[in-house]
């Protein structure tokens, strides 16, 4: 029994209000995960306890209820956290930025170069379920021990469940309650096939996972064509796939629509559809000892007091107790920013603070920044690698933050991307005009060292993020970051947008 007059919460700790959309306080408040003593929020007063802090370094303890997942919250500055996520595979600091390797690799580097290069010592990657189901498949994967051994790989890794395909793929796509239907990207017309048989470059047929066909009507996007292979999606595939993959943390197939969609029957059908594909996947899922299944929050923009994100939250929330950490899905799709930080500004004060928060799919540095400030703790995109092989450094100073190496003005330019950097470009001294030449001529070393400056540049960001939470400046870092991309009209620069003022304003930072 929701009232949704009021505002869903749970589990709030200092500077946020006590939940006020239940009489249960012993529901509403609970006790945070981290800690075996910590305060209770008081209904009664209207005030919050602070959120108790665990030491850097502390051991984790794995308990019945959170057997994969230990979360240790150090420090907070406002409401931006400096925690620790301890997993199977290892620790990961937050703030953290999580590279995506699609397919099981980051295109350019090595996973040695990943982990030993001390510019870069990425504590966790991002793989992309529906992609290694396609190829190399994941009943490999699980015959050689999972993705960690199958690309030398120890450290956690996170992998998605497929559902943003929904999105990105949807003229190949058909989505019904039953699952998804994809029709395989890389398959050519089987009329005009050859090799109708070999399915090793072409991914696996639906037969291949076991699925049949589906059992609704109803659906968005285009029916895929019959002269293809399809493979079919269902809540109980992602999870096998993921579990064959042996990542650390997993995501549940949710039902993602296009944030610029303006259909509001799909968005409804979506929301509920996404808490009922929670509830399969929890039963699909086979290794809950060893690997984190987080729900991904939708409900599209609507963020109106009992609005759709308010259902999908209030949908989480009395699922909570086998909920090691949450998603917050549904955005980085073309959205206003205006949209774009209220939603995850209603996220983060709904979701408890004594577990993760991941915001899928975002990695503009600025976003990082702003998004930090209201809560967020994870980030995944592919941005920054994929702009590098475009030939597009990521660089401190005025908005957009960018230099584009295949510029004319880079031709003569004889200095470094940037100074005191410690990339491998940087460092070793690869001039600006070096790398435009290098680009302009297709060389692969222009890639790699372009992505290599890029990682470094996200992995150096968090850590002056963690950095300025844990000695509780991050206003002040906020104030500095945002003040050199927008110096102001006055100043020859750009004014700081409306969006960026306003989310600041709502973290209680003014800039």
């Amino acid at each position: 029994d929701v009232d949704f007059t009021k505002r869903v919460s749970w589990r709030k700790f200092h500077p946020y209000p006590p939940p006020e959309d239940t009489n249960d306080t012993a529901a509403a408040t609970g006790t945070a995960a981290s800690s075996s003593s910590s305060p209770q929020s008081s209904s009664a007063t209207g005030t919050s306890p602070h959120l108790p802090y665990v030491p850097p370094g502390t051991a984790p303890v794995f308990t019945a209820a959170s057997p994969a997942l230990c979360h240790h919250v150090h420090a907070t500055s406002g409401r931006a956290r400096a925690t620790t996520v301890h997993l199977p595979h290892g620790s990961v600091p937050t703030p953290v930025f999580m590279p995506v390797g699609t397919k099981g690799s980051l295109k350019g580097l090595t996973p040695f170069e990943i982990t030993s290069d001390p510019a870069l010592d990425c504590p966790i990657i991002l793989a992309n379920t529906y992609h290694m189901a396609l190829a190399p498949g994941t009943d490999l994967l699980g015959e050689v021990g999972g993705l960690h051994d199958f690309m030398g790989w120890d450290r956690p890794i996170l992998t998605d469940s497929g559902g943003f395909q929904m999105v990105s793929l949807l003229k190949l796509a058909l989505i019904t309650e039953e699952g998804v239907t994809f029709e395989n990207p890389f398959d050519d017309d089987v009329d005009n096939n050859d090799n109708k048989n070999d399915k090793d470059d072409d991914g696996p047929d639906a037969e291949d996972i076991g699925q049949s066909s589906s059992t609704s009507t109803l659906a968005a996007g285009t029916a895929p064509s019959k002269k293809k292979r399809r493979m079919l999606l269902r809540p109980e595939d992602s999870i096998r796939h993921q579990n064959l993959i042996g990542s650390d943390i997993i995501m549940a197939l949710d039902d993602v629509v296009s944030s610029i969609e303006q259909d509001d029957e799909r968005f409804t059908i979506a929301t509920y559809r996404t808490l009922r594909w929670l509830d399969r996947c929890r039963s699909a899922h086979a290794n809950p000892k060893t690997q984190n299944l987080f729900p991904i929050v939708q409900g599209g923009l609507d963020t109106a007091v009992g609005g759709l994100r308010e259902k999908c939250l209030a949908g989480f929330r009395i699922r909570d107790e086998w909920v090691p950490g949450y998603a917050i899905g549904g955005l980085a799709g073309g959205e206003s920013k205006d949209d774009f930080w209220r939603v995850v500004d209603q996220c983060c004060r709904a979701l408890p603070d004594d577990k993760p928060r991941y915001l899928m799919g975002v990695g503009y540095p600025l976003d990082l920044v702003v998004c930090t400030a209201l809560g967020v703790d994870m980030y995944d995109c592919v941005y920054p690698t994929r702009t590098a092989r475009f030939g597009v450094a990521l660089v401190p100073g005025e908005a957009p933050g960018t230099l584009r190496l295949k510029s004319n003005d880079c031709s003569g330019d004889d200095s470094v991307i940037q100074e005191g950097c410690e990339c491998q470009a940087c460092k070793n001294g690869y001039s600006r005009a070096r790398l435009h030449f290098l680009l302009k001529a297709g060389n692969p070393l222009a890639a790699q060292l372009m992505t290599n400056h890029n990682v470094a540049y996200m992995m150096s960001l968090t850590r002056g993020m963690r950095k300025a939470i844990m000695e509780d400046r991050y206003p002040e870092y906020v104030k500095s970051f945002v003040g050199d991309q927008f110096r102001g009209r006055d100043a020859g620069g750009e004014d700081v947008p409306t969006w960026v003022r306003e989310a600041l304003a709502s973290a209680g930072i003014d800039v």
